[in-house]
């Protein structure tokens, strides 16, 4: 099994750095979605963890990562709550908590700390002030812990060849009035979702994807379905709506 950094590493490998011509394993995607590995689809059977109030969806996502490594040192939302320590939830607060439990990961973001522009949208407006010392903090601290962030995007591309490796599922911020598809007549409504509300930020666990139909299966805590299929455009535009900071946890 290839450890997540020597995947990571060759993906995310600028383009030249072997001396070649940038056609590597480590030059980016083509923009066609072509996916260079013989599988064309891979699913990982990820347990499904409901969501028990309106803001621990990103706790529900690392119970569900950690179910999946087989780890039984959690036993529930409630457990991860008091670790975490606050009910205003950042992917910083994530990571923290999947290397308490060592847990190999790799964190994406374009913005690093708090971004004070985001005070001006609803989700953010009441609890900014008061998250942005703490959050800057937990970010300063990172590489001290043990933590490394990486200030990139990624691609959904880069996303599914890493998912199709087989090694690899994530926990992604997304804006949940963004990802639109039919299955979200069956999402249980904890935020009031509405197509033409403004931002909502909202965890979920990206396990799969289908080449062929270019889908990501996730998980949404939210949901009372397990299994939900989302098409890649839906995903990235809710993945990169302004207020994520293309926030991803691999």
């Amino acid at each position: 099994m290839w450890p997540l950094c020597f995947i990571s590493d060759r993906l995310f490998k600028v383009p030249g750095d072997d001396g070649g011509d940038g056609d590597g394993p480590g030059a980016p995607l083509p923009p066609d979605g072509r996916i260079p590995l013989a599988r064309r689809s891979y699913f990982i059977d990820v347990p499904h963890v409901q969501q028990a109030f309106t803001w621990d969806c990103g706790l529900a996502c690392v119970l569900m990562v950690l179910r999946t490594l087989g780890l039984d040192c959690c036993h529930g939302i409630a457990e991860l709550e008091k670790l975490c320590r606050t009910t205003s939830v950042w992917t910083v607060d994530l990571a923290y908590l999947l290397h308490k439990f060592s847990v190999n990961f790799s964190f994406f973001t374009v913005t690093i700390g708090a971004n004070p522009q985001y005070s001006a949208e609803t989700f953010y407006r009441e609890q900014l002030q008061e998250d942005i010392d703490r959050v800057d903090e937990l970010f300063g601290k990172a590489l001290d812990a043990g933590i490394s962030i990486q200030c990139r995007s990624i691609s959904a591309y880069d996303i599914a060849f890493l998912l199709l490796s087989g090694h690899c599922i994530a926990i992604a911020l997304v804006d949940k009035s963004k990802l639109n598809s039919s299955w979200m007549n069956d999402v249980h409504d904890m935020q009031q979702f509405d197509e033409d509300s403004d931002y909502m930020g909202h965890y979920v666990v990206i396990c799969g994807y289908d080449a062929d139909a270019c889908e990501f299966e996730i998980r949404d805590p939210a949901s009372s379905r397990k299994r939900e299929m989302v098409p890649m455009k839906s995903l990235d535009e809710a993945r990169k709506s302004f207020g994520t900071d293309e926030d991803i946890l691999l």
